[in-house]
């Protein structure tokens, strides 16, 4: 089996992934200013996506702008939430650089969309592929991928409850990722040869799910007892639907504005892919949904409530509206819920008291505070779910400190590597013995694939190819 690093390699954004020449796994978008796509000409026989974030699916679109027409495998929700971003995407950015594609390659997908369930097995470009559950938004999924004579797990972007995985929520254990109120997190292990696991938090041990949720209910009830507003800007895939499910839990009024309510709406629709169909419905219930007519925007600002909204780093959406309208009171408060990436105002709104908002920087007197709400494992996370894989190769990607992961994992005793974007990767029949400070890392022959034309890539240097392993199957079989 070869394997080539489109994106996503030592990298968080534009995750691609080429196996065998034909099977592409995801074809995502990193966001800036410009945005950045994965290098390389690219002709797969078909597509597989493990879920619906743009760093995943962001570029998929521009594989139909062709004569090409490869069916594209993912779950009902992935497809959905597929849609939704690329028409967003359009609406913002139509016809310049920041979007790749065109409404009428929009449309084709429909057409060559296939979707399917968690544990069916079925065909992609001569390959057997299963999704399983990733634990980290709707429709998530692990891909294994078998050609015959070799297992490729791909992770996606997982989540692990800390607990026994029984679909309870729980307090579980110090330093992991709680329970989310959404999906159940990540339990399938199945056997692979090679594993490519993600690492956004290979450094962080996050606090209990539990406990951040409890911090964060005491702040909103004290702002709302002292008669303030909070304001809590959240992504719409994933983490709005969770604050949703949390104010419910703890009766907070809430409105509910931004791209995020069409995506819940949505959800409700794929009960199958929620932790518990009747918590979402109580909660959409509970929410009241913002139209943003008559100016009801500015008279929601001035209430006694919680308004969950995007965007989550507020670089956009309806939260535009509402920070300038609260800013000045100390007694209104700004809940930051999501990781806020360098440059944006988010990050400046936190690192300095001030944001940029439409085109003014503008000084903040509400309370502002951040909660650790991350829909990704931390590092205990990751290392549990790897645990099953230690007779399998470990591929690290999708991290800002690939390399630094996987040696830690070396040092471990896995046969680890952080493969760089372009790589070239033969999945092959000759396992190298560990020896020496290798410590079970492998050496790889690294250069970069030349890029297409407009899109943000490499030196084009050519790739070189390394040989990792033999099928020795690891975990155990789901």
């Amino acid at each position: 089996m070869d394997v080539k690093f489109l994106g996503g390699a030592r990298e968080v954004g534009r995750s691609a992934i080429l196996v065998n020449d034909a099977l592409l796994l995801d074809y995502g978008m990193l966001t800036g200013n410009p945005p950045q796509f994965p290098v390389g000409r690219v002709d797969p026989e078909a597509v597989v996506v493990s879920h619906g974030h743009l760093d995943h699916v962001g570029t998929l679109p521009a594989l139909l702008s062709g004569d090409a027409r490869p069916p594209i495998h993912w779950t009902p929700p992935t497809y959905e939430l597929t849609l939704l971003l690329a028409r967003d995407t359009l609406k913002l950015h139509g016809g310049s650089y920041n979007c790749p594609f065109t409404e009428t390659d929009v449309k084709r997908v429909t057409q060559v969309s296939e979707t399917h369930g968690y544990r069916e097995t079925f065909e992609a470009a001569g390959h057997q592929v299963t999704f399983y559950n990733a634990g980290h938004i709707p429709g998530s999924a692990h891909v294994l991928v078998d050609d015959g004579d070799t297992r490729l797990l791909y992770t996606g972007d997982i989540c692990v409850d800390s607990h026994g995985g029984d679909g309870n929520l729980s307090d579980g254990r110090p330093g992991g990722v709680q329970g989310q109120r959404l999906v159940v997190g990540t339990t399938d292990r199945p056997d692979a040869d090679v594993v490519i696991v993600e690492s956004t938090y290979s450094d962080v041990e996050h606090d209990p799910r539990a406990a951040v949720e409890r911090r964060f209910v005491e702040s909103v009830e004290t702002t709302l007892w002292e008669g303030g507003t909070v304001v809590v800007p959240a992504f719409a895939i994933g983490r709005t639907q969770e604050l949703l499910l949390v104010c419910e839990a703890y009766d907070l009024p809430c409105y509910v504005d931004g791209m995020g309510k069409r995506v819940t709406r949505m959800l409700r629709q794929h009960p199958g892919f929620v932790r518990d169909p009747d918590a979402l419905r109580r909660a959409t219930s509970h929410a009241r949904f913002v139209t943003g007519r008559d100016g009801q925007r500015k008279r929601i600002a001035d209430q006694n409530t919680v308004i969950v909204t995007t965007s989550g780093m507020l670089s956009g959406g309806p939260a535009m509206t509402y920070i300038p309208e609260i800013r000045m009171n100390p007694t209104n408060k700004i809940a930051m819920t999501g990781y806020q990436v360098e440059g944006t105002p988010g990050r400046e709104l936190l690192e300095t008291g001030r944001a940029e908002i439409d085109g003014r920087v503008m000084p903040v007197s509400a309370q502002v505070e951040q909660y650790d709400f991350s829909a990704h494992a931390d590092r205990h996370g990751l290392l549990s779910f790897l645990d099953a894989y230690r007779d399998a190769d470990v591929l690290v990607n999708h991290g800002d400190r690939c390399e630094a992961f996987a040696d830690e994992l070396g040092d471990d005793g896995f046969n680890a590597s952080a493969p760089e974007r372009g790589d070239r990767l033969s999945l092959g029949d000759a396992r190298t013995p560990d020896t020496g400070e290798e410590r079970g890392r492998r050496e790889l022959g690294i250069g970069l694939v030349s890029h297409p034309d407009g899109f943000a890539g490499s030196s084009g240097r050519p790739a070189k190819t390394c040989t990792l392993g033999s099928p020795s199957r690891g975990g155990t079989r789901a």
